[in-house]
């Protein structure tokens, strides 16, 4: 599937990468991201505050994702479309929040939201 045309305009906003972290790291709670190793408060707020944007950024392409693949599986050309409580369920959401993203990924689709990212 292609992805909607951006206007050239605007500047995409590149997140720090988000690394994976060694099981053993993931083990110790105080482990997160190597941020407990960082002395200088200066390079922590910096790492910190990188690390904060690359999650939101994270968590709204994921949001358009969830939103895609809602209106996709409640098409109704599709003959194993789902129903809005089916989708709620599986996604773990409210009926109405369903509905709300089937109509968001429906608007995704056909290229009438402006993408975040």
């Amino acid at each position: 599937m292609a992805e909607p045309e951006r206007p050239r305009t605007e500047q995409r906003m590149r997140p720090a990468p988000l690394l994976f972290e060694p099981a053993e790291a993931g083990a110790d709670p105080e482990h997160f991201f190597d941020l407990e190793a960082i002395e200088d408060p200066r390079e922590l707020l910096d790492r910190a505050t990188e690390l904060t944007h690359a999650f939101r950024a994270a968590t709204d392409r994921s949001v358009e994702f969830q939103a895609i693949a809602a209106a996709q599986l409640a098409d109704p050309r599709r003959f194993d479309r789902l129903t809005t409580a089916l989708i709620a369920e599986r996604a773990e959401w409210t009926e109405d929040y369903a509905e709300k993203m089937v109509e968001f990924g429906r608007d995704l689709l056909r290229g009438g939201v402006e993408r975040r990212d």
